[in-house]
């Protein structure tokens, strides 16, 4: 049997009819699913149109992480709809507070070697584990959970090499900003972004997840990391060791497309206004004023990044005119 990449292995173990023959059509049997609020109303009603009795992949997850203030009836009704139908499906409800849907179900329910869809084009983030994790609209999620296949594009793979270790200063984010300067925003539609290489122990699970969740932004499918002993720490230290297996490309294994980022050669890098392909060295915007700093939410999860930022202003204090706003990922 020919060497395969890990992603072939994942679709191969997932699929349902079609061939990876990339653009050919696959329908793919997905183990979980996840919602967040801004389209779960949407899908709860198509479901109850359906006359789904209960949901097939399990777990299946609501999480309010939008629209987390009830400042008007509707906000209060949408929450109490939304928790009233995931009893109604048999759906896990993560209400206001308890954090954002893709940290949060890395955290609790991510399984390496699982297939996952949801509502969140972030969701892809749950690649960090060795997940085959895809974003996707209301209707595909709603027949998801009802038990059908995903339907898509069978997509390219890029095999990315990470070599070396990040230096001081320069973070995971650094490394998907660099993919991101050199492919546009664009660059990877319908490919998924397969991560190899020695360079990979230098990432924790957490910097991983910052990869795959921000891998989207670059219009990827999908974005994968191998399940190793770096995602065997992330599931011990939450109690979930026995979800661990050891999962990887086999070696000598070949990809649609090849490319690598040294991390030794990384400098620090900043998105400016308004796309987050418009990256550029941050020594290059040294000096500019800025209003808002904002350091958690969805693409900042994990410790490292209050430490680094409490670090910085731990002797200088926030400039005047600068609101810092920290919102933790999860409790």
């Amino acid at each position: 049997m020919a060497a395969q990449n890990l992603s072939t292995k994942l679709i191969e173990s997932h699929l349902v009819q079609g061939e990876s023959t990339p653009g050919s059509e696959v329908e793919l049997s997905i183990d979980q699913a996840l919602l967040q609020d801004v389209l779960g109303t949407l899908v709860m009603l198509e479901l109850e149109g359906m006359g789904l009795e209960r949901a097939v992949p399990q777990p299946t997850v609501q999480y309010i992480d939008h629209a987390l203030v009830q400042q008007d009836p509707l906000s209060a009704e949408a929450h109490r709809f939304l928790k009233s139908a995931c009893d109604r499906f048999g759906i896990w409800y993560s209400g206001p507070g308890n954090g954002i849907s893709h940290p949060v179900h890395m955290e609790r329910f991510g399984v390496p070697g699982q297939s996952l869809v949801g509502s969140d084009s972030h969701t892809t983030a749950a690649g960090s584990l060795g997940m085959l994790a895809i974003g996707a609209g209301g209707i595909e999620v709603a027949l998801v959970i009802a038990g059908e296949p995903l339907v898509i594009p069978m997509p390219k793979i890029w095999g990315i090499e990470i070599k070396g270790e990040l230096p001081d200063w320069v973070s995971a984010r650094d490394v998907v900003l660099e993919l991101l300067r050199r492919h546009g925003v664009a660059g990877a539609k319908n490919c998924i972004l397969e991560f190899y290489g020695e360079g990979l122990q230098a990432l924790s699970a957490m910097d991983r997840h910052i990869i795959a969740n921000m891998s989207t932004e670059m219009g990827a499918t999908s974005a994968l990391f191998p399940s190793d002993e770096r995602t065997r720490e992330f599931l011990t230290a939450r109690e979930r060791e026995a979800d661990w297996q050891p999962l990887m490309a086999d070696p000598g294994c070949t990809y649609d497309h090849y490319d690598y980022v040294d991390l030794r050669n990384l400098e620090p890098l900043i998105a400016l206004p308004s796309s987050p392909g418009n990256v550029v060295p941050v020594s290059d915007v040294v000096g500019e004023p800025i209003y808002q700093s904002y350091i958690g939410s969805s693409g900042c999860p994990g410790y490292s990044e209050f430490a680094t930022t409490a670090r910085m202003c731990s002797e200088r204090g926030i400039a005047d005119g600068v609101s810092l706003d920290v919102n933790p990922t999860s409790r």
